[in-house]
């Protein structure tokens, strides 16, 4: 067996269940039944597709900042609750929970590696309400009553 360097931003390592690892053409394949390793540099919040929501119903999910800031958040899981935001800096990384919708948003360039299993995977458009949900209040607004047509 030839051992030769492997381009991780131009592959994505997958993790066979007999032991094997090989380095593939980089897309996404939500029936792939193997573990999958992934790294990208990302420039702006369109290489993370911060404006859908993803999920691993069947693994929980390691995502990575290696290098920049990115900023995680998970989905909320009832109608009253807003979206939990967790910032990442470079070299920490975080698990997201089996089946927790979430999404990425960069704070910096930089380098991000994610392993999970990409079985069932999904990803889903983030509304319009999801949006005002999770905007900051522009001064104080929500606090004022409302204004009437009369």
């Amino acid at each position: 067996m030839t051992v030769t360097p492997i381009d991780l931003f131009a592959s994505f390592i997958r993790l066979h269940q007999d032991g094997q690892v090989h380095a593939e053409q980089p897309v996404f394949d939500p029936g792939w039944d193997g573990w999958q390793l992934m790294a990208f540099h990302v420039e702006t919040d369109a290489d993370v597709h911060a404006d859908y929501w993803e999920v691993h119903p069947d693994a929980e999910e390691l995502v990575s900042c290696l290098t920049g800031g990115i900023r995680l958040y998970l989905r909320p899981e009832q109608p009253e609750e807003e979206e939990e935001e967790i910032r990442l800096a470079a070299g920490k990384a975080v698990i997201v929970p089996r089946g927790r919708w979430h999404r990425i948003e960069l704070d910096a360039p930089g380098d991000i590696v994610s392993i999970t299993l990409p079985r069932c995977s999904r990803l889903e458009k983030r509304t319009e309400s999801d949006a005002r949900a999770s905007a900051p209040d522009p001064v104080g607004a929500l606090d004022r009553p409302p204004v009437s047509e009369h």
